[in-house]
């Protein structure tokens, strides 16, 4: 039997967030998500989506010559197929990043793969639905993300950093904020005042394409 995922899109644009930002990257977004954060800005992708077989989304992503794709969503961890079409990309010589919002556990993905894992804060009216276990289960080039609306969201992302201070220790903490709600000056005064060590993230695709909500 033909394994198939549904997807919402495949699109090739610059990676605008994690420590590959910057970088030209094919995104394959998956169809569908378990949470609903306040702030979610591709809520189109938690129905739309077609069925596509691995080898489909293989050629689609081999199209356009690069080596870098991110596994993205809605959540793709939903779709049990996803495991299987990470291990393919990277047998074909991919480097692969999947962004994943931290409810399920990653240890079901491969190793070489790069997950880039969320762990919601209060505003999101998720937090609850993190699976702070996947700490423990972060490879060594794994990233971890915090996206911040206020002070609450921020007092919340350093008091968890400091907790699980051993955890995340040589992994990349990245903190952005959520656009027109929290300053990313104010963001970067209470990093400074506080010495976290923590990497800002601005959303790099938001800055080249403001008006642009999906792809380019």
């Amino acid at each position: 039997m033909t394994m198939t995922l549904n997807v919402n899109e495949i699109f090739f644009s610059i990676q605008g967030e994690s420590t590959y930002a910057g970088r030209p990257c094919v995104f394959v977004r998956l169809t569908g998500c378990n949470l609903r954060c306040g702030y979610c800005d591709t809520r189109y992708a938690y129905d739309e989506g077609e069925r596509l077989s691995i080898d489909a989304i293989i050629e689609a992503v081999s199209a356009h010559g690069v080596p870098l794709v991110e596994i993205t969503g809605g959540e793709p961890l939903l779709q049990p197929e996803t495991p299987e079409l990470i291990d393919r990309l990277l047998a074909d010589g991919f480097e692969v990043l999947m962004e994943t919002n931290g409810s399920f556990d990653i240890g079901r993905v491969n190793a070489a793969c790069v997950k880039i894992v969320d762990i919601k804060c209060p505003a999101s009216g998720e937090s609850h639905t993190t699976d702070l276990t996947n700490l423990d289960r972060l490879g060594s080039r794994d990233e971890i993300k915090f996206v911040l609306s206020g002070r609450n969201d921020y007092e919340y992302a350093r008091d968890l950093i400091r907790e699980h201070e051993t955890a995340l220790a040589g992994h990349p903490v990245l903190m952005s904020t959520v656009a027109g709600v929290l300053s990313p000056a104010q963001l970067a005064q209470w990093i400074l005042e506080d010495r976290l060590d923590v990497r800002l993230q601005l959303q790099l695709h938001k800055f080249i394409w403001p008006e642009t909500m999906r792809g380019v």
